[in-house]
């Protein structure tokens, strides 16, 4: 792992972290790729990384999900592990399959009372965005339940696009936690 630099964040400071949704089953060839659930590395991940992430003080206070199963059960692990009810996330159909513009609508979208947001959605749209955030590092695949995260400093969500994002950290399951 890249560790974060300076957790917790700074009041003023807003994070946006960008996890891939965790390993999904193919046991169904004939299942429609929207339906997939996790399989059973993806059902001990998602807990594993939201634990994780507890672990070192990253907030999490608002959850944007595709809403295709296997991102969804994602979202609800953390959910769960960050002790939050089900208010606090919202599907948002364009994170599916989704292209640039998706991510930034999805987060200028957020509420304003939360400064720390997690997005789950797909490769290969997920590694594209996070690359196309900061010159400070490439990531040539997130991985399943892979999160990257970013902070900056902006007053609402809505002025993501003129933000100056940094690099804050990235992890995945299979790095030494």
């Amino acid at each position: 792992m890249v560790e974060p630099h300076n957790p917790p964040l700074p009041e003023k400071m807003r994070s946006v972290l960008l996890v891939r949704h965790a390993k999904s089953s193919w046991d169904d060839s004939m299942m429609a790729d929207f339906d997939r659930p996790l399989d059973e590395r993806g059902k001990k991940d998602a807990p594993l990384m939201a634990k994780r992430l507890l672990g070192k003080n990253i907030a999490i206070e608002f959850f944007l999900s595709s809403p295709a199963k296997r991102a969804r059960k994602t979202a609800a692990c953390f959910l769960k592990a960050y002790g939050l009810d089900d208010t606090r996330l919202a599907f948002r159909p364009p994170l599916y399959l989704p292209a640039h513009n998706a991510f930034i609508e999805a987060i200028e979208s957020a509420p304003d009372e939360f400064h720390h947001i997690a997005l789950f959605s797909h490769n290969p749209g997920i590694t594209d965005f996070a690359n196309s955030l900061t010159d400070a590092v490439r990531i040539d695949n997130i991985p399943t339940c892979g999160v990257f995260g970013i902070t900056l400093q902006i007053r609402h969500w809505k002025d993501f696009s003129s933000g100056r994002p940094e690099f804050w950290f990235f992890d995945a399951p299979k790095y030494p936690g």
